[in-house]
């Protein structure tokens, strides 16, 4: 990415203006942190809850102090090994931080993105980015460039371009505010190396007094409905769906005996590829028309967590759908 792009997004940013960028997981939304107006911008563009919290992106683990009330040992040992990564660590926040961006919380979601791009428009702007996902709210997380054109459109002022997401899922949030680390969200750092690297456990939780980015029942979801069903029963469910005249697209990792008239959209064998590459199949499913995608859940160990979990809010309940605009509250 050449500089003087860089520099026209630091520029916006400067001015309260939103800029698109690229980092390991997907594409954020970025307003400066510090500028409460820009920031409301976020939530009016991606049509998101006011009291969701937002992450802020910042270049470096020595700025966590400006961000933070006080950082534990903790986080800081994982800034260390995992900044940096797909890492988010919720610390009690400083008083520079505003209600706009946690929620009306007393937390906040810090984290250094790995991904050059990012990392160089961050140093220049020199303060911290808040950005949630670049999409409408609920939907499918953008990993391209096109991706995030496609959902806002001229709602940005600067969409960075910096090639295809190399994680491809949302990062790992822990909470760190309380003396007892607990993930709330799986991602791109794994259960097993938070462990290792705190030498203790550190059990997912859901729900609780901090709220966190990516706990809403249902999430990351294509148009299309999605159902998650046992590999053997993959036949049968098909042809139930075809019986209904649902046009059905298959996610499978591996070949399966499938009724006539029924897609297949191989996944890839590596659950590293299968996370880079699972949110730009959820958006092929929506381009090819399907009604309905049924899709095998990976084992739960290691990266296989967070892709059940995406999975699992990509099928969970559409109630809540806001009709006017395809977005989910």
């Amino acid at each position: 990415m050449t500089e003087p792009v860089i520099e026209r997004a630091v520029t916006a940013l400067r001015a309260g203006e939103l800029v698109a960028f690229p980092t390991e997981t997907v594409y954020g939304l970025g307003a400066d942190a510090e500028n409460a107006a820009a920031v409301r911008r976020i939530f009016e563009i991606k049509r998101r809850p006011r009291e969701h919290p937002l992450i802020v992106h910042i270049a470096a683990a020595d700025q966590l102090g400006h961000w933070a009330a006080n950082v534990p040992d903790a986080a800081r040992r994982l800034a260390e090994l995992f900044w940096p990564g797909p890492l988010t660590l919720i610390v009690r926040r400083s008083g520079r931080v505003s209600d706009v961006v946690t929620g009306g919380l007393d937390t906040i979601g810090l984290r250094v993105p790995n991904h050059a791009t990012a990392l160089a428009m961050l140093r220049s702007f020199g303060g911290g980015v808040a950005a949630p996902s670049a999409n409408r709210f609920g939907r499918v997380s953008p990993t391209t460039a096109d991706h995030v054109r496609e959902d806002l459109g001229d709602d940005v002022a600067v969409i960075l371009d910096g090639g295809a997401c190399s994680v491809g899922l949302e990062s790992t949030i822990v909470d760190l505010s309380s003396g007892e680390p607990a993930i709330l969200r799986p991602g791109g750092v794994t259960r097993e190396q938070l462990e290792a690297a705190l030498g203790r456990p550190v059990p997912q939780r859901s729900g609780g007094p901090v709220r966190s980015p990516g706990q809403h029942a249902s999430h990351y979801a294509p148009r299309a409905q999605v159902i998650i069903v046992a590999e053997s029963e993959l036949g049968d469910r098909a042809a139930e769906q075809r019986s209904r005249g649902a046009r059905t697209v298959v996610l499978c990792s591996r070949q399966v005996a499938l009724p006539s008239g029924i897609e297949r959209l191989p996944l890839p064998e590596s659950l590293g590829d299968v996370a880079q590459t699972l949110y730009a199949t959820l958006r092929e499913v929506d381009r090819r028309g399907c009604d309905v995608a049924l899709v095998v859940l990976p084992p739960e160990a290691g990266l296989g967590a967070a892709i059940s979990d995406r999975l699992r809010r990509a099928a969970g309940p559409r109630g809540s759908l806001i009709p006017d605009s395809g977005a989910y509250p």
